[in-house]
């Protein structure tokens, strides 16, 4: 891609925790970085499972870097994480917040071997993002991050957006939503009652358009769009290992 090489900024590094044969993809959102899934990584490691979170390409160093990359590469840097659970276990659960609950869904189009799946405000409506494809200038705009209700917490995200990226989202969440109805397995979706990046009806939708039979809402009463940071990420841990446990 050329440019500066950026370095990964504290904390913003992937983990990866070995444990059991039943595996944890954890993905974090658009312009985040693994950071807002650790929380939830440690304790599926706690609980036995080997558990994946990777750091997106152009994520977590400078949004000049996200600047340059595509969906498909981010994609990519799912791909391999989701490669490198697979060499370990034998069933493997995704999960992500934002539009890597997006990119859970697409996981889940994709590889219907997968055993369940945990969106969490995930993003997928396009026609608010209309709009935006038409937007050239400016280069970049304010950052997203951050939108948490619990005082002193703090995403680590970047502080711009690049407006290339986000019609590289778009292109996601397009590519993503014609294949809704090809989910069927298992889905805990779990959406914030208040959220101020992504509209809670995202996730009503949804719900409506996958196949499975197996799909519960989980409705997240005290946070923001970082739930998994903010007063219910106890909540979400819980219920997400109650229902990981269904299918194991």
């Amino acid at each position: 891609m050329g440019g500066i090489a950026y370095p990964i900024l504290k904390g913003a590094e992937p983990f990866y925790f070995e444990g059991s044969r039943v595996g944890v993809l954890a993905i974090h959102g658009f312009t985040g970085t693994p950071q807002s899934m650790r929380e939830l990584g440690e304790r599926y490691a706690k609980e036995g499972f080997t558990v994946c979170g990777p750091r997106l390409e152009g994520h977590g160093t400078h949004y000049e870097d996200m600047e340059q990359t595509t969906y498909e590469d981010w994609i990519q840097s799912v791909e391999e994480g989701y490669e490198w659970l697979k060499e370990r276990c034998d069933k493997i659960i995704v999960t992500g917040l934002s539009m890597g609950g997006t990119l859970t869904l697409y996981m889940a189009e994709k590889h219907p071997e997968i055993c369940a799946i945990i969106p969490i405000n995930a993003t997928i409506n396009i026609d608010q993002m209309e709009q935006i494809m038409n937007l050239k200038e400016p280069r970049f705009i304010n950052g997203i991050g951050s939108d948490i209700k619990a005082e002193g917490v703090k995403e680590l995200a970047y502080e711009k957006t690049p407006v290339r990226s986000l019609h590289e989202l778009y292109k996601l969440k397009k590519v993503t939503l014609e294949k809704l109805k090809d989910i069927r397995c298992p889905a805990l979706i779990c959406v914030s009652r208040v959220d101020r990046v992504v509209p809670p009806k995202d996730s009503d939708y949804i719900f409506e358009h996958i196949s499975s039979k197996d799909k519960k809402k989980l409705i997240l009463e005290n946070s923001y769009h970082v739930a998994t940071l903010d007063h219910d990420k106890e909540l979400i841990i819980q219920e997400s290992l109650s229902f990981i446990k269904q299918y194991l």
